[in-house]
């Protein structure tokens, strides 16, 4: 039973009920007098002390109580009062309608099913909330006196409990009710769902089928919401069916469940079909459309439904520039924001939470400001998610004392507040300020470790990380996340790798940490095997997924796989977001397809800075000076600024097509027009530039006369100038500032040795090899790769350890026949080594980029564009002989070396013999 007691006090409407066990006789004694001398206010306390729980009504047990009942309430009753009762409850008069309930029972009379329906109801729709305990008074009563209720009246019970929270009394009514409806079990999925009991709203719903009674509209569009809360996709799509068998599916609510069920389970796509069907669509139903694909993506579908719909209010437009912000487009939801105002819309607290990333985002301070100040106006400053988005802003900014000082104004601080300020110093570097505020806090909560987790992570405090790790109440993914990602920055991959593969869940952030982890270790293969090995699971890779994948693919030169990824790019609506268009531009253009890099680019709806770099860059590596400086023009065109690493592509650009007289001026330029101070790279690409032009007094002049201390980078593209031009006398002056500055550096001895070896200048040779020997440095072997059909193959020089290595030879051996009839001449010098001319010949023969080469001739189809990749700089003779063996197989082959992109078509390179 519900009820079950000891005590029970009349008066006014008032009955004052104590738990069975829980009321000595001295508490009795106590409530009836002070009930008996009217004190009212100190008998409550009693109650509330111990509220009730398990009530029973026993109104005869106090029947005959000393001065209960005074002769002007027996003079007041009469036969009516069961009408006056009713007529209370119409009037929403409870406190005088259980008065005259309890007048009722000191006549004798019972109370009908209409009366209590009447109470119930009264219970139920009061406006000044009704007291869990007059509710329970009613339903006492029924129990007391022996009042079976029908179904309507059972149903107007749970519900009334329902109302009041106390689900565990309504379902125990609901499983004891002799004869049920649809209403009643509705009401219990409903007061389950909107309290987050996802689980037992599910089991209510299929105990509700099982029961034999059918769903109607308001029961699917109380229950659908929670298969979408449990990700529960499959019930979900059985639900809707039995919505379309029972005609319930054109309903508006059961619609717009439907739609937000399928968003919540990832299905934007069925959320769309169920969104066209409908026949009438109202402001619910486009809300909820655009949140899924605001949510899911892809955020041009969701402007496209933003401009369709017939009117919007607040929430479409937040809807719509929180999408705008997540994405990254920043000016956009900016424009959103802006429109919404001049329309009339007012902002409300959650608009303003929403755009405020964007000028964190946009780092414009100023602007942050003024929209501060707008939501002073509007009176949003103490709402707990604005109060966190302003310190994220200030932070975001730099402004790190205004997010303090606001952090401190507040008064009334949440864990959001606490939890946003502590990330902010972590964000920063300021680790100390973080830790002291976490030590500070007077209450954390999961988000608030993994914030000060994160942090310690992110700059380098690893080993700290990992104790504040283990002392973790609960580690969840999002912890473990952010130590992956932690161990991945420092250099411990394996570290990484071991807590990813432990976890017993993964989310995409999960694998994004581990994907991009590897990319950013060099640990490119792996990377790109374990993006192969998570498309084998249920979760679905993101455009941070598709951004951390494809540099593998760009560093193994792994086009097939690239054009893969970039399919499924498309499949999933990601093409537009401007860091994955870059991704996609880099890699086509470090796999060596600088036309399918352009058509990327092109197609960019909105390009960054980052974007135009990327094209610059991206011609100068390919040798295609004049595409380059083309770009650069557009880019300025455009309104872009330029930023350092434009800088050094334009310069590149000059440097591979010889124009000395241009790389001048954009030297010159950057300081002067632009605002960027040259750093050590540009100082290499002018060094660079007047070296391959046989300007090496000039370099050298240059490098004297840097406003900063040249480094070993600097000095080495005048070492290299040398080597080119194979001038001794400076290359041996380079060599020793070179030395000083760096003396364990491969590169600079094997140079040097170079420039020796070219002038036979064998005694030289061996010192510096001698001294290379006594140091323990060594020179890293030259090595090619090659991708056939999605796999990568590598080769050395002289390699003989590949299975087709005999045809492969085979092969090479014909090549050079046709060749030397063609008028090839190996270029000897480039084998470097003091031995014959005949086994200088066969050394060069043997290069590691021609035995890809070769290879790549053997497996893919006549016509086919062969690409290769070099660790190292591409020597003069494997140059010549991959422009003779172009014309020969009539193919086009493209060579990335460590340093550019060699285009080899019919007997010629884009270089124009200029590397």
């Amino acid at each position: 039973m519900y009820l079950n007691t000891s005590l029970i006090i009349h008066g006014e409407g008032w009955w004052i009920f104590e738990a069975m066990g829980m009321v000595t006789g001295m508490t009795v004694a106590l409530a009836e007098s002070l009930w008996n001398k009217r004190m009212l206010p100190f008998l409550q306390p009693i109650l509330d002390h111990k509220p009730p729980q398990l009530l029973l009504v026993s109104t005869n047990a106090y029947a005959n109580a000393k001065n209960f009942r005074s002769s002007s309430a027996v003079e007041a009753v009469d036969n009516g009062d069961d009408l006056e009762l009713e007529t209370f409850c119409k009037q929403g008069r409870l406190k005088e309608a259980l008065h005259s309930l309890q007048i009722m029972d000191f006549q004798g009379i019972l109370p009908d099913s209409s009366t209590y329906c009447a109470l119930v109801h009264a219970c139920v729709e009061k406006k000044k909330k009704a007291t869990l305990i007059e509710s329970q008074i009613v339903h006492a009563h029924m129990i007391q006196t022996g009042f079976k209720p029908h179904t309507f009246l059972g149903t107007k019970l749970v519900v009334m409990y329902t109302k009041y929270g106390s689900l565990a009394s309504a379902r125990q009514l609901l499983n004891e009710m002799t004869k049920t409806n649809v209403v009643s079990w509705t009401a219990m999925i409903a007061a389950y769902a909107s309290r987050n009991h996802s689980e037992e709203a599910l089991q209510v719903f299929y105990q509700m089928l099982r029961a034999g009674i059918r769903p109607n509209h308001f029961t699917f569009s109380s229950f659908l919401p929670v298969c979408g809360d449990l990700e529960a996709l499959e019930n979900g799509k059985e639900v809707h069916e039995d919505t379309i068998r029972s005609g319930f599916e054109s309903d508006n609510f059961v619609g717009n469940a439907l739609i937000d069920m399928y968003v919540k389970c990832g299905c934007v796509d069925y959320a769309r079909k169920v969104f066209d069907r409908m026949p009438e669509r109202d402001l619910i139903s486009w809300n909820a459309m655009l949140a899924g694909y605001a949510e899911e993506g892809p955020v041009d579908e969701a402007f496209e439904l933003f401009e369709k719909m017939p009117e919007g209010n607040v929430v479409s437009w937040t809807v719509m520039i929180a999408a705008y912000s997540r994405h990254g487009h920043d000016e956009e939801a900016l424009m959103l924001f802006n429109q919404m105002q001049q329309v009339g819309i007012q902002p409300d607290q959650f608009t303003f939470a929403s755009v405020l990333p964007v000028y964190a985002n946009l780092k414009a301070l100023g602007h942050g400001k003024e929209v501060h100040a707008d939501i002073i106006r509007h009176g949003f400053q103490s709402d707990v998610f604005v109060g966190s988005a302003l310190i994220d802003m200030y932070v975001k900014c730099g402004s790190l004392d205004h997010a303090r000082s606001l952090f401190d104004r507040i008064s009334v601080r949440d864990v959001v507040l606490w939890n946003a300020m502590i990330a902010g110093y972590a964000q920063n570097g300021r680790v100390d300020d973080a830790l002291e505020l976490f030590q500070e806090m007077p209450k954390k909560n999961l988000v608030s470790w993994n914030a000060m987790i994160a942090g310690l992570a992110q700059n380098g405090y690893i080993d700290e990380a990992a104790k504040l790790f283990q002392k973790l109440p609960e580690q969840d993914m999002v912890s473990s996340n952010s130590m992956i990602t932690g161990y991945a920055q420092n250099g411990n991959i394996d570290e990484a790798m071991k807590l990813f593969e432990n976890m017993t869940e993964r989310n995409v952030v999960s694998w994004n940490a581990m994907v991009a982890g590897f990319a950013q270790g060099g640990y490119f293969n792996e990377s790109l095997k374990l993006f192969q090995q998570m498309q084998l699971t249920a979760v679905k890779p993101n455009s941070i997924t598709f951004a951390s994948v494809l540099p593998a693919c760009a560093h193994l030169a792994a086009l097939e796989h690239g054009k893969g990824i970039h399919a499924e790019i498309i499949r999933s609506g990601f093409q537009s977001e401007i860091f994955v268009g870059n991704a996609l531009v880099d890699m086509y253009t470090k796999c060596g397809n600088i036309k399918d890099a352009r058509k990327g680019f092109d197609k960019m709806p909105k390009k960054s800075t980052v974007s135009w770099t990327t094209m610059v860059v991206g011609y100068a590596t390919h040798g295609f000076g004049k595409e380059s400086l083309q770009v650069f023009e557009q880019m300025q065109q455009s309104n872009m600024k330029p930023n350092h690493i434009t800088f050094i592509g334009v310069l590149s650009a000059c440097c591979h097509a010889g124009l000395v007289d241009h790389g001048w001026q954009i030297f010159d330029s950057m300081s002067r027009d632009y605002h960027v101070i040259p750093r050590v790279e540009h100082y290499c690409c002018m060094v660079d530039l007047l070296g391959r032009a046989g300007r090496l007094d000039e370099a050298e002049q240059f490098i004297n006369n840097m406003p900063i201390k040249p480094e070993a980078s600097v000095w080495g593209c005048l070492l290299a100038a040398c080597r080119t031009h194979t001038n001794v006398d400076l290359g041996e002056r380079v060599a020793k500032s070179l030395f000083e500055l760096d003396s364990k550096s491969a590169s600079y001895y094997v140079l040097l040795s170079n420039i020796y070896a070219a002038c036979s200048r064998w005694d030289d040779v061996k010192r510096v090899r001698k001294t290379m020997k006594d140091q323990g440095i060594q020179k890293m072997p030259g090595s090619s790769w090659i991708e056939v059909n999605g796999k990568v193959y590598a080769f050395l020089v002289g390699d003989k350890s590949h299975p087709q290595s005999e045809n492969i030879y085979d092969m090479l051996e014909k090549l050079f026949g046709r060749m030397m009839d063609a008028g090839y001449v190996p270029e000897i010098d480039f084998a470097l080594h003091d031995v014959e001319e005949e086994q200088k010949e066969n050394i060069l023969g043997h290069h590691s980029e021609k035995l890809a080469i070769a290879f790549g001739i053997m497996n893919t189809s006549p016509g086919t564009t062969i690409r290769i990749t070099k660790n190292l700089r591409v020597c003069g003779d494997c140059h010549s002989a991959t422009k003779f063996i172009s014309k020969i197989v009539e193919r086009e082959i493209i060579v990335r070396d460590a340093n550019r992109f060699h285009h080899f078509k019919d007997g010629l390179c884009s270089c124009g013999d200029y590397w």
